[in-house]
């Protein structure tokens, strides 16, 4: 077709009409893409408010939650000093040793007993062997209901230092002017890490001579 012969009236005709294909083409490949775009992003963002709304309604909570978990920690430390998950046994000689010198009380002899697995604990025992002033001795065990660390007292044996075999002791040693007992008790202390059920329970270890 040449444009050229066509008179106003039809030129401005065939121009409409391809305005309207090409609007109709736009309007099917740019314009639509793009509005299906725009409501799904709306859809999203409505999504999101309504999450958000949702979440909002616990923002009041949230310092209190905090301070809770805070809290729950702190109780978790100090538990896990009363009751260690690992047996750290070195470091509950050392304690009570550290406890018995405090006193003016002299410990001769550890001596390992077999653990006692329990549903959530371990009883970890020791024999204990120590000499001292009446006194000293009464001043030690106050200390040692004091620490962290539960530590149970049981099977005290008290005798003097002129006939020590009366409580058990292994040895006479040179014994201090000023002291006047001997004993022997067996400490408890207690840890959560579980023994498994189907090992042995452990035999008594060699005496850890001071």
């Amino acid at each position: 077709m040449n444009l050229g012969e066509l008179t106003g009236v039809k030129l401005l005709g065939v121009l409409i009409l391809v305005a309207v294909v090409a609007s109709g083409g736009l309007y099917y490949t740019v314009y639509k893409t793009q509005r299906d775009q725009n409501d799904a992003a709306k859809i999203k963002l409505q999504a999101k408010l309504r999450e958000n709304a949702e979440l909002e309604a616990y923002r009041p909570k949230l310092a209190d939650i905090e301070r809770q978990l805070a809290s729950l920690k702190q109780q978790l430390e100090i538990e896990r000093r009363i009751v260690p998950d690992e047996k750290e046994v070195d470091n509950f000689m050392r304690m009570v040793s550290g406890e018995a010198r405090k006193s003016g009380v002299e410990i001769r002899r550890y001596t390992a007993r077999p653990y006692v697995a329990k549903e959530f604990y371990t009883e970890v025992p020791f024999e204990i062997e120590f000499d001292g002033p009446f006194y000293s001795m009464l001043g030690f065990f106050d200390r040692l209901g004091k620490v962290e660390r539960i530590v149970n007292v049981s099977n005290l044996m008290v005798a003097s230092t002129r006939k020590p075999s009366d409580a058990k002791a292994k040895h006479t040693y040179q014994y201090a002017p000023g002291e006047s007992v001997v004993a022997t008790a067996v400490t408890t202390t207690y840890f959560s890490h579980d023994l498994d059920p189907a090992a042995p329970a452990s035999q008594p270890g060699p005496p850890v001579k001071k």
